[in-house]
Order: C-alpha cells, then structure tokens, then sequence
C-alpha cells in the first residue's frame, strides 16, 4: 500500500548559498547555509506547522570563516557541531538562560586542513561526536569533558592510506560509529572495547550516507549504487536492498520507529521505504536539482512528516494525507 504526502511549505531562500545540510530535533531544525556564499548558521522557528512564514530565530555568524561543509545535532536538541573547510570543528549547547545556541568548544588540530574532518554525527545525548577524515580515519570524541578530548581513532586501511570517509553515524546509544567510504566500504566500530566490529559487504561505489535504526538494530547505507543496504547489526549480515532510486542517493534518515527509510537524491527525488516490505511506498519531486538532505520531523500527531533542502536553495516540508 502506498503513502501519500503533502507538501505543507516551502521556503525559498534564492539569496542565500544552497543547503548542504539539515538536522532536525524537538525544539527546532537547523539548515546549514555553504558553498556560494555561507559561513553562517541558521535557526528556523520550532512551530513551522503552524506560522507558514518560518521565520529564523538565531543565525550564527562567522561560525566558520572559509565555510561551513557539515553539521549535525544530537536528538535532546542540546548539543550541535559545525565542521568548517579549514578542518576545525566547533560545538555548540543550548544558554539555559537565553534559549540560544553559543559556542561551548572548538577541535582544531595545529596540522588541520580540508578534509581533516568531514562527516560528522553526534550521539542521542550529544555527549558523543563521531567524525571521518579524508584518509579513512574515524575519529570519537567526548564533548562532555573540557577540551572535548578524542577518546576513539579508528583507521580502516594502512596508516594515511584509507578511503575517504563520506559518511559517518553514532548509534543513538553511542555504543557504536558506522562510516561510509569512497572505495565503497562500509564499517562499523564498537565504542566500548575501540574494536572494529563489521567489514560489512562493499557497495562498490561511493557510500555518501550511513545511518543506524532507532532501536540499533539495523545500519542504512547509500551512495552512488543508488540502492539502500540494510544490515543487521547483530552478525553484519545484509538483509535487504531497497531498489528505485536512478541517480546517487545523498541522504536517509529512519523514522522514530523503524518502519520506515527516508532518503533523497542527486535528480531532487525523495523517497519513502517500507522496511517490512522493501518497497518503495512514496516518491514526491519538487525540483531537479540534486536533495542534500532529508529528515523526518517530531511527530506531533498521528501523521508523520519529513523536510528536504538541497541546491535548489529552499527547504520543503511534507505531512502525511490525512487517512494515509
């Protein structure tokens, strides 16, 4: 059976750089503004359903003096990180006073450069911060201590030989990171003993997304084979493909309870998966240009809903038909 979607709103932003990414959480979402001319951040109002206007609530200027490329948020909606193109990473907390974000620590290694830090993802609390590295390294830190020490660094191939890391995840526990490599590869690491866990099968191609289910059961993989794996993270074997996609895929994201897998493209399709029957259930195309991030949003009601933003430079947001 089919879903079907509405789209609710759309906000254009023609002035501003396109988004390269978006991280949802309870209070608000956030889109990164990069590339053409973005080095800030911006806050969007955490009522989006109900003011069509969206307006923004806080933009961080300056985060990133060449640009910010990736960011990410942990789910209590406390903590975020920003990676730059100078290879810093800064974190950010919520003000218990003002409700606003402010900087709390900055990872900046003396010997920095592109790629030095790419992907990155934070952990449910925030007090985890995973992060790949144009050689293939997979690096954890605590964001809980002062300095925010690295407590894990994982390699995934002879010293300063690895694939670049793409794509990178902490399971919502933060027992476990999953990258996603140029070459293909994908790996997930256990946290706790600083072991590599699963070599899990190559998708052959660039893996661009990696994202652990609700539960932590399942991994999510997905890049330029334009299909989505599914692996158990029990024995690492793949247990599914999902199959319908025609350009590389850029982005997925489960839904709070793991029946279904979001994902968006390079052609500006978005799609809706059915875990339980591997099928593709919903594909909306707003635009042509390519989707560079995809998220589902609280749910509030008994329909759920999901945003995307991309190169076309506005953020679209879609709820569930009422009796879908």
């Amino acid at each position: 059976m089919s879903k079907q979607y509405l789209t609710t709103h759309t906000v254009d932003n023609g002035e501003l750089a396109r988004y390269l990414e978006l991280m949802v959480f309870e209070r608000d979402f956030v889109a990164d503004l990069a590339g053409d001319s973005g080095k800030e951040q911006q806050i969007a109002n955490e009522h989006f359903m109900l003011y069509p206007a969206v307006p923004i609530t806080q933009s961080i200027s300056g985060a990133h003096k060449l640009g910010c490329h990736h960011i990410c948020t942990s789910r209590n909606g406390l903590v975020a990180a920003s990676a730059g193109f100078a290879g810093e990473v800064k974190i950010w907390v919520v003000d218990k006073d003002t409700s606003e974000w402010k900087l709390h620590s900055e990872i900046t290694n003396q010997a920095a450069k592109a790629g030095e830090v790419w992907a990155i993802a934070l952990s449910e609390d925030g007090k985890f911060l995973a992060g790949t590295t144009y050689d293939g390294r997979v690096n954890v830190w605590d964001t809980s201590e002062e300095g925010t020490p690295k407590i894990r660094e994982y390699e995934t191939g002879s010293p300063g030989t690895g694939s670049f890391g793409m794509s990178v995840d902490l399971s919502r526990d933060g027992k476990y990171t999953a990258s996603g490599h140029e070459n293909g590869a994908v790996y997930v690491f256990n946290n706790d003993t600083g072991r590599l866990l699963f070599s899990l099968p190559s998708l052959v191609k660039s893996v661009r997304a990696v994202a652990f289910s609700p539960g932590n059961t399942r991994l999510a993989a997905a890049g330029d084979a334009s299909i989505i794996a599914l692996y158990d993270i029990k024995n690492g074997e793949q247990v599914s493909n999902l199959t319908g996609h025609a350009s590389w895929i850029t982005s997925i994201d489960w839904n709070d309870t793991g029946e279904y897998v979001l994902s968006g493209a390079m052609d500006g399709k978005v799609k809706v998966w059915s875990v339980e029957r591997s099928a593709c259930v919903a594909t909306h195309s707003e635009t042509d240009k390519a989707l560079w991030a995809v998220k589902w949003l609280p749910k509030t009601g008994k329909n759920e809903s999901f945003c995307t933003a991309g190169a076309n430079r506005s953020i679209s947001f879609y709820r569930e038909a009422t009796g879908a």
